[in-house]
């Protein structure tokens, strides 16, 4: 489930909602400025970072809902006045969720799920199908591939998934900053779609399952056919290297997406640090 369905169930639910928002943040917080959480008389959306701060603004908006006001404002300290120990101060807004309110906010959050980035699982065999679950848990968009149609059907009705007779070619058509995962039936599958995911300098994560031999033995198919011996250093093979050496799905699958979180989270620091203003520069006068 999306969170713009996870909104629009929430809104349909909860007729009278107060939009708590974080507005300034001093010092260390759970969450940055500009966060916020909805809450009705029956339920949630969202989070400004759990424990006694989110507490209290969950019982003070329900105060509001309750006596019908629209609007007030908080200023927290982050401390052991209230039980915590982040040592900043945060400010917080609530206020009424009105119409015009909730249609911001719905195109807030199809915005902020249309820019997720998007991961490809290639196969949906035991690993596959424990990926998949897990990664639709995090901030990315899931899509699993596979040639089996009836493999694909034993996937949770909730996960994207394609039967495809070449799956190399979905690589070629996936959007700018897409990762793959390659963990299909078959080695010489697993190659296709790997050269052509390495062929892709914008994806922040190309992951095979295998060993090392079978790292070797596609080093040397790589190479062969043409392909920069440079860009095997981008390829990680196997995932999950944490070297626990389980080799059970769901463990290999646990530590394969947090190494692909990891990597998504360097390129999108990279990029910030990219594009962000170069410093103003002190003119000597004289």
């Amino acid at each position: 489930m999306t969170r713009a369905t996870e909104l629009t169930t929430f809104f349909s639910t909860n007729p009278h909602a107060i939009v708590c928002e974080l507005t300034s943040v001093r010092g260390s917080s759970p969450r940055a400025q500009g966060t916020f959480m909805l809450v009705g008389q029956a339920g949630l959306f969202g989070t400004i970072g759990g424990g006694a701060l989110e507490y209290m603004v969950i019982e003070h908006a329900r105060r509001l809902i309750a006596s019908g006001r629209a609007e007030e404002a908080m200023d927290v300290p982050l401390g052991p006045e209230i039980g915590q120990c982040c040592g900043g101060r945060v400010g917080i807004s609530l206020r009424h969720a009105d119409a015009a309110q909730r249609a911001v906010l719905s195109a807030q959050v199809d915005a902020e799920d249309a820019a997720l980035p998007h991961v490809y699982v290639f196969g949906a065999g035991h690993v596959g199908r424990a990926l998949a679950q897990m990664l639709a848990l995090l901030p990315v968009q899931v899509m699993v591939i596979d040639t089996r149609r009836e493999e694909l059907e034993l996937l949770p009705a909730h996960i994207n998934a394609k039967a495809v007779a070449m799956p190399e070619a979905v690589v070629r058509s996936a959007p700018q900053g897409s990762s793959f995962v390659i963990l299909t039936h078959d080695h010489a599958l697993d190659f296709l779609i790997a050269q052509e995911a390495l062929a892709r300098t914008d994806s922040p994560y190309v992951g095979m399952v295998g060993s090392r031999t079978k790292r070797a033995r596609f080093s040397s198919w790589y190479v062969g056919e043409g392909g920069d011996a440079k860009a095997l250093d981008r390829l990680v093979l196997p995932i999950g290297q944490q070297g626990l050496g389980d080799k059970r799905p769901e463990v290999i699958a646990a530590l394969a997406a947090a190494e692909i979180m990891v990597h998504i989270g360097q390129r999108e620091a990279e990029t910030e640090r990219a594009n962000a203003p170069e410093p103003l520069g002190v003119v000597n006068g004289r």
